[in-house]
């Protein structure tokens, strides 16, 4: 057994001995084989790499002979250029040469035009100055004197021209003026229907009887004494049948009266202490009833957010009047107006409303506080934070103030429509007749004027001029100086037309 293991083992290494034997035979034949297939690979690639470079250089030679060409043409064409431009510079040269020349002589004639102008210069000098010693000789005027006649001619004549274009200008600006404010007030008023107002400074109270009077007076007249202090207004009891009145000046203190007054005569127990009585409960009445109106009067108007305190000033002015007109009408009136006019101008309608409802609202207590309603209205509107264009509408609504804005010339203009129109306003015999003495005073005060006539209720005047003091454009200058005049020293509603009137009365006898 150990033999045949031995046999095998050596069988075993004797075919790996002729297993490496051949192996390495074969390995030796490729490694020969393969070095003889790169030595001929090498030879190629340097055959190749020399027949490209043959190549290559041939190449690069003709690219050299091709630039060289092009230089050469490029060199050619440049040197051609040239030439043509040199050509052109001596053209331009003798060009500018005969210019120059042509220039020199041109120079040379205009020396010689100006010294020939400069002989007729001195020639005509000379003969202007003889003419013009001559002319001054045969007129006996120096031409400055001339001068000025010429001058104040020219100046005169301008001036006729310029009254004309003038008057031409204004007449069509006042013509277009006159016809749109006339479409927008009579717009406003025809929407705008306010009633006729006449209040007074009595009240009468009627009596269920004459047996009244006496309970009223009371024992030596203490109930009328008591009823007179409490209210301070006074207390007139005369021979009028079952009636007495109530005289006094401020309408709210009337109204109380007027109130306590006939609670009294209704209870019937008249004493000291009741007349005391009821006039406080009369004053809590008209309290109320003031502050009413004013909540009424802006909600009737359609503006809010007021201050309260001033929507009571606005219901005092219920119980005020200017010239018979109730003064919270005439506001309400003034503020429908401004806003009308507004809606008409396309600007801001609510301002213009609150304007005008507040433009007098300091007729409420201008008997209280010194100083004019419009410098007390525009405090108080200062005082309650009214805005800088409602503050400058109150204080220029009676032209103490120059208008700056569309809201102060409405309310201005609604204020004059308000007060103006038929059956707003009264005003007693003797101021009327003082204001038209004073308007013909106006007229009469201006020299060239014959005779003044105030008509229509002093809404007019006519004046007669002197035709041989007053020509036509002085005429246009005197109505001018009339019409500011009376703006300046009179007070009047609305507006007064001054008409003057000029005749030209050629005379010839026959004989």
């Amino acid at each position: 057994m150990d033999s045949i293991i031995l046999i095998v083992t050596g069988v075993a290494l004797a075919a790996f001995a002729v297993g490496y034997f051949v192996r390495k035979s074969l390995a030796e034949a490729k490694i020969a084989s393969a070095e003889s297939e790169a030595k001929k690979i090498l030879d190629e690639a340097e055959k190749d790499a020399e027949a490209k470079k043959r190549e290559a250089i041939l190449e690069a030679k003709e690219e050299v002979l091709k630039l060289r060409n092009d230089i050469e043409r490029e060199n050619r064409e440049r040197r051609s250029e040239l030439q043509r431009l040199e050509r052109r510079l001596v053209q331009k040269e003798e060009t500018l040469d005969r210019k120059v020349d042509s220039i020199e002589k041109k120079e040379e004639n205009l020396s010689r035009k100006e010294a020939e102008i400069e002989a007729t210069r001195a020639q005509l000098t000379a003969v202007y100055n003889r003419q013009v010693a001559e002319l001054e000789r045969i007129s006996g005027l120096t031409s400055e004197e001339a001068k000025q006649i010429l001058l104040s001619d020219i100046e005169k004549e301008i001036q006729h021209e310029a009254a004309l274009i003038i008057k031409e200008i204004e007449n069509k600006a006042k013509e277009e003026g006159d016809k749109r404010a006339r479409e927008i007030i009579s717009l406003a008023i025809q929407r705008c229907a306010a009633d006729h107002v006449a209040e007074a400074t009595v009240a009468v109270i009627p009596l269920p009887s004459d047996e009244m009077k006496g309970r009223i007076i009371g024992r030596e007249g203490r109930n009328i004494r008591a009823f007179e202090t409490l209210t301070g207004i006074d207390l007139i009891i005369d021979d009028t049948p079952e009636a007495v009145i109530l005289s006094g000046f401020d309408p709210i203190r009337r109204e109380v009266a007027r109130i306590a007054l006939e609670k009294l005569i209704i209870d019937g127990r008249i004493h000291p202490a009741r007349i005391e009585e009821m006039v406080e409960k009369a004053q809590k009445e008209v309290n109320t009833q003031i502050r009413e109106a004013g909540e009424q009067a802006t909600f009737d108007v359609g503006v809010h957010g007021i201050h309260p305190e001033l929507i009571i000033l606005l219901g005092r002015l219920k119980f005020r009047t200017s010239y018979g007109q109730n003064v919270l009408k005439h506001s309400i009136e003034v503020a429908h107006l401004c806003g009308l006019m507004a809606a008409e101008m396309g600007i801001d309608v609510q301002i213009a409303k609150r304007a005008g409802l507040l433009h007098d609202i300091g007729k409420a207590v201008d008997h209280e506080v010194e100083g004019p309603h419009v410098a007390i209205g525009v405090d108080l509107a200062k005082k309650y934070r009214e805005t800088p264009e409602i503050i400058h509408a109150i204080a220029a609504h009676h032209g103490d103030e120059e208008p700056q804005t569309i809201v102060a010339v409405l309310v201005q203009a609604a204020d004059a429509v308000s007060a103006a129109r038929p059956g707003a306003r009264r005003e007693t015999l003797e101021a009327y007749i003082k204001r038209l003495t004073k308007l013909e005073e106006i007229a009469s005060s201006f020299e060239g004027v014959d005779k003044s006539f105030a008509i229509q209720a002093g809404r007019e005047i006519r004046i007669m001029v002197k035709p041989d003091k007053v020509d036509d454009l002085g005429a246009i200058r005197l109505v001018r100086n009339i019409t500011k005049k009376i703006e300046s020293e009179l007070d009047y509603p609305g507006q007064i037309k001054v008409v003057i009137i000029r005749e030209t009365r050629v005379v010839e006898y026959a004989k």
